[in-house]
């Protein structure tokens, strides 16, 4: 009995292993699916997370070419723009030095205009002076010449040295006005002129008379009646000064020379030479 009993057992035993080892195998299979299924799982989110990553990397790649291409095409516009700053800043300094040549002709031509200027002024002030000189004998002729329309011709003459002195008047107005005098001083002392005008007498009388001037040389008068006659003369005073006087007291030949020339101007006898025994005498009051 004991040895069908063990041999049950052992039987029973032997045929209770392949039953362990079937339930084993179904519990390591199921284990190992749950792992299979796990680690699928496990590199399926693996899997998910390299795509991501490389999605990632692909995207800083990317943002990483865009930067180095910005990079690179800022270097390269920078790069251009320090060029041309520099072509610029050469051709600004090219400038500059032409600009500073220029200022330097410039002020030269400036330095030498006004030089110019003052070589002008100082000899338009030397003519202005020669001008005035001028003016000023010319007064002092008109003064000591005979006394024909005096005032009327000292009157401009003064006013013109008055404006040289003042600078109310130019250079170039100051020679022509000068001229147009001097021109008329020629004319009076060239022209013969005879005029109807009153004169004072030595003795005070007023008369009308007729009046002949010879340039600037002499002045005589014949009254209205022919009974009278004057010769201009130029004496000194007592203060050393010249002054003109009447001469009176004639000789036959020159009452006779006086009016003769006065006719022949009053056309009262033909035209002819006529000796005038006369001088501007001077001699001592």
């Amino acid at each position: 009995m004991r040895g069908i009993e063990g041999k049950f057992l052992y039987y029973s035993s032997m045929k209770a292993i392949p039953i362990l080892f079937t339930l084993a195998a179904l519990v390591f299979a199921d284990d190992f699916e749950t792992q299979r299924a796990a680690l699928l799982s496990e590199k399926s989110n693996i899997e998910n997370d390299i795509k991501k990553i490389n999605a990632q990397i692909a995207q800083t790649d990317s943002i990483a070419k865009a930067e180095k291409k910005f990079s690179s095409e800022q270097q390269t516009r920078q790069k251009a723009d320090i060029e041309r700053r520099k072509s610029e800043i050469e051709q600004l300094n090219q400038k500059l030095s032409e600009i500073s040549a220029e200022m330097g002709k410039e002020k030269s031509l400036i330095a030498n205009s006004q030089v110019k200027v003052e070589n002008v002024s100082s000899t338009r002030n030397a003519l202005t002076a020669q001008l005035i000189v001028h003016c000023r004998n010319l007064e002092s002729f008109i003064k000591t010449s005979l006394p024909w329309d005096t005032e009327a011709r000292l009157e401009r003459t003064v006013a013109l040295c008055q404006d040289l002195e003042n600078n109310a008047a130019t250079v170039e107005e100051g020679f022509s006005r000068l001229r147009t005098i001097y021109m008329e001083e020629i004319r009076l002392g060239d022209e013969v002129q005879i005029s109807s005008r009153a004169i004072t007498r030595n003795n005070g009388d007023v008369m009308n008379a007729h009046v002949l001037r010879i340039g600037n040389q002499w002045i005589v008068y014949q009254d209205d009646a022919g009974l009278l006659y004057g010769v201009m003369s130029r004496k000194k005073n007592k203060d050393g000064k010249y002054e003109y006087v009447w001469k009176e007291n004639l000789s036959f030949e020159e009452r006779q020379a006086v009016k003769t020339a006065i006719d022949v101007k009053l056309s009262r006898k033909p035209p002819q030479m006529v000796v005038l025994p006369l001088s501007l005498s001077i001699s001592e009051q």
